[in-house]
């Protein structure tokens, strides 16, 4: 009876299978009306506006060689989970004709085991380790349309959308995280039809759910682990709040009242384990600052990251107080975490959020570490939309002192408001003045940074009174005799040669060297090339979040003109672009049309994508260029980076860590 049931299903696949290869030839000749399952034919329909093959043999390999083992250390935590089900399971698949596999998130082929001719003849089309099995890749097949779907998936023979293919019977099911319910692989049974069984799909899923039983495990004894050290750190502290983050980027926990764009267990966006936690202080949330975070690192090993929101005093009573967090939105008004009379944004207020990786980058943030450290005044010079203030509020945050950031712009009003601004005034002692009277920005800078924006511009009248403020330690308000001591470190920014200021007569000599002991010089973004493709990316998901939409990609020619761009407003212009990039279109990939006519014209003689090499100082910098480029074409991957450059990877080790750049490498590729 049994065997006649048997024979009786084979017969009717056989059928089914006959019918679902004609109904594939017509929808392929572009008949409207195909006796199908509409779940099957929008996956044709996906698989044919992909621009997948229909006669195609094979999938893709979208790893392959040394890569293969760079691609498992980045899904080490899934290929763990599942050791347990692949041993319980060896011996079932030995001899049944089917092979088990597990891939990633993108449908790439993690782990293959089972029976060996099966194994053999799934290498022949790509159904092992490094084959990319995504819909859009190889057309409707189990693991590919289980992705697109998001549901388990059973694709049988003639159901495939590639002919090579439709001797295949496979049954999928999605992997998804503990926690954020997000896609993070699929389990998959395969074979040939023969091994067609209608139970394949319970037992993918039943095996799936156990793999994310596993995971749920293995999270929830990290994250003891992970609060036993904060909880332990933050006893030894004098801290206003906690929050602890996991490996993959989740919110674990948090205590005292900070505002967070993310609840428990969900994904701060930028943060996730393909990325070294230290880079994941670039991507912390509005309002909080990247010196109270910290990587935690149990035994050799880095399980997540925490961030101490420490307590202030009030210089008033000197009690403690808690530290006030803001909410997050468009950062206008007074910044969570500055302390009263200042204006730092604090989540600048440190040397990582400087993106950079070129050499000329590199050498201004150590130089301004090192002037950190000493409390002499800095003339920090560079173009327009450089980053001045970036690096001037750096450098406060750096020195660590304590104090307020105070900031004027003193190219922004006529002498007499200047003056008033920076001195201060008593009552009556101009038309116009307070009541009352009020401080300068000296006397609200005391024990702190003032920082002076477009010094070039201030008038000469105001010169020498700014310098004996400097020389002496000592203003006076405006219509007032008394003198206020004061105590300021000076950061003075200009976009002037003030060396040919002096020769000219528009800037007095001594002032210059006052405020200039010790200098900066901010690189163009045109002699940064390398940095190009990161800052695009930081900006590109940085206002995606802000303005609450989409990230979106830009195609190689695209990235091609912004690489030949000269780029005269600097960082701030790319950021303005790319923002309205951002907001001007809902378009996944930004096209050429959509760029600035004046970047469009500028850059008409660009025909490829390929980066667009600034003249070489040096030999050493050519190198490092083409290092730096390598790294990124290969997308972090040093096994590929060092054969596109005929070199050997320990070569090309020694040579990232020689011109430091590290920061362009992920961990998990190494």
């Amino acid at each position: 009876m049994h065997e006649l049931m048997a024979q009786a299903q084979r017969a009717d696949v056989l059928h089914s299978d006959r019918d679902t290869m004609r109904a594939w030839e017509r929808f392929l000749a572009g008949e409207s009306s195909v006796s199908v399952p509409s779940a099957l034919i929008a996956s044709w329909q996906r698989s044919l506006e992909s621009g997948v093959n229909p006669s195609a043999r094979l999938a893709p390999f979208a790893v392959h060689g040394d890569a293969v083992e760079a691609l498992r250390w980045r899904h080490r935590e899934l290929l763990a989970a599942s050791d347990r089900l692949f041993a319980a399971t060896a011996d079932l698949f030995a001899d049944s004709g089917s092979m088990l596999l597990l891939t990633n998130q993108d449908g790439v082929i993690l782990k293959a085991a089972g029976d060996l001719r099966t194994l053999t003849a799934g290498e022949k089309i790509h159904l092992t380790t490094g084959g990319d099995w995504r819909e859009a890749m190889a057309g409707t097949n189990g693991i590919g349309t289980a992705l697109a779907t998001g549901e388990p998936t059973y694709i049988h023979g003639s159901e495939h959308f590639c002919e090579g293919i439709k001797s295949w019977s496979c049954a999928a099911a999605p992997i998804c995280e503990p926690g954020t319910g997000s896609i993070i692989g699929v389990l998959d049974i395969s074979g040939p039809p023969s091994t067609y069984q209608i139970n394949n799909l319970t037992l993918a899923i039943t095996a799936a759910r156990q793999i994310e039983m596993v995971l749920a495990e293995q999270s929830a004894r990290q994250h003891m682990r992970l609060l036993a050290f904060c909880l332990q750190r933050l006893s030894s502290c004098d801290a206003a709040g906690m929050i602890a983050i996991d490996r993959r980027g989740r919110l674990v926990h948090t205590t005292g009242r900070v505002p967070l764009p993310v609840g428990i267990g969900e994904r701060f966006p930028g943060m996730d384990e393909s990325s070294a936690v230290e880079d994941w202080a670039r991507h912390l949330p509005q309002g909080l600052r990247a010196e109270w975070f910290s990587p935690v690192v149990v035994e050799g090993s880095t399980i997540g990251a925490m961030l101490v929101v420490p307590a202030i005093r009030s210089r008033s009573s000197g009690k403690r107080t808690a530290e006030r967090i803001h909410a997050f939105g468009s950062g206008s008004g007074h910044q969570g975490g500055s302390e009263p009379g200042s204006e730092a944004d604090p989540q600048r207020n440190c040397f990582a959020q400087i993106l950079g990786q070129s050499a000329v980058m590199l050498a201004a943030v150590n130089r301004g570490r090192q002037l950190a450290r000493r409390r002499v005044p800095v003339l920090i010079e560079g173009e327009t939309g450089v980053g001045k203030e970036l690096f001037a509020r750096a450098i406060h945050g750096e020195e660590r002192g304590g104090g307020a950031f105070v900031a004027y712009n003193c190219g922004a009003a006529s002498k007499e408001l200047i003056g008033s601004e920076l001195f201060g005034h008593v009552h009556g002692a101009f038309t116009g003045a307070t009541a009352e009277g009020r401080p300068g920005r000296f006397e609200l800078a005391h024990g702190g940074t003032l920082c002076l924006d477009e010094i070039g511009e201030l008038p000469l009248e105001l010169q020498p009174v700014l310098l004996r403020a400097l020389e002496e330690g000592v203003v006076y308000r405006l219509g007032d005799t008394q003198p206020r001591r004061v105590d300021v470190r000076l950061l003075a920014m200009t976009n002037r040669n003030l060396h040919d200021e002096v020769k000219s007569g528009r800037f007095r000599g001594d002032l210059y060297y006052r405020i200039s002991v010790t200098r900066i010089r901010i690189p163009p973004l045109r002699e940064r090339d390398i940095d190009i493709d990161l800052l695009v990316e930081h900006f590109n998901r940085r206002l995606a979040l802000r303005h609450a939409v989409p990230l979106r990609r830009l195609n190689p020619e695209v990235m091609a003109v912004l690489r030949a761009y000269s780029w005269p407003g600097n960082v701030r212009e790319m950021r303005n672009i790319i923002e309205n990039l951002l907001l001007t279109s809902r378009e996944e990939e930004i096209g050429l049309d959509e760029l600035p006519a004046e970047l469009l014209a500028e850059t008409a003689t660009v025909g490829t994508a390929e980066p667009v090499l600034l003249q070489s100082t040096s030999l050493e910098e050519t190198e490092r260029v083409a290092i730096a480029r390598a790294v990124y074409g290969a997308h972090g991957n040093l096994a590929q980076a060092a054969r596109s450059l005929g070199v050997s990877r320990s070569t090309l080790y020694r040579k990232i860590e020689i011109y430091q750049l590290e920061g362009i490498v992920k961990p998990a590729t190494e």
